[in-house]
Formats: C-alpha cells, structure tokens, sequence
C-alpha cells in the first residue's frame, strides 16, 4: 500500500501534504526533524491520510490535495476537526 497523507503543523498551523510506502515511520521522520521542508514546523500531526494501490495513485492524489481544490476538500473533510479551539496541542 501506499498513502497520502495530510500533516498539521501545531506551530504555524498550516497543512503538509506527501505520499509514502511506510506512512508510520514517515510521520516520525517529519516529527524528528529528518525532512527539510518540515523540520522548522514541528511538532506535526497526522491528520488526514488515504491509501492507495500503486505509488502512481498516491502521487496523484498527493497533487490533487496541493491544489486549490484539493485543500478546499480537506478543509471541508475535516471542518469538525479544524474548528477554532477543537486543535488540542500538546
């Protein structure tokens, strides 16, 4: 299998999106500081995710939820979740 996945910063609140093979060690990777482009966001949260058959769906999908659209349908997906003040940080 192979996921996209939606990360939160808890620092800046912003969204990170990626696809992997190993979504668990991945998500550790991010919130060790292992990855560039999330290492001054953390701490992260899984947020979102979804599996796919084939690394060619999952970075589909990944480019899909970078777009306009795509963080339009996360924000509507999880508008419960992203409420002001249902975030708990810790």
């Amino acid at each position: 299998m192979y996921y996209t996945y939606v990360l939160l910063s808890l620092k800046d609140s912003n969204f990170y999106t990626g696809y992997t093979s190993d979504i668990e060690k991945r998500v550790l990777s991010h919130n060790n500081g292992e990855v560039f482009s999330t290492k001054n966001r953390r701490p992260l949260e899984l947020i979102y995710f979804e599996a796919c058959l084939t690394p060619e769906d999952a970075l589909h999908r990944e480019k899909y939820l970078k777009s306009t659209y795509g963080k339009r349908y996360i924000k509507n997906r999880l508008k419960h979740f992203l409420l002001p003040g249902s975030i708990t940080q810790g």
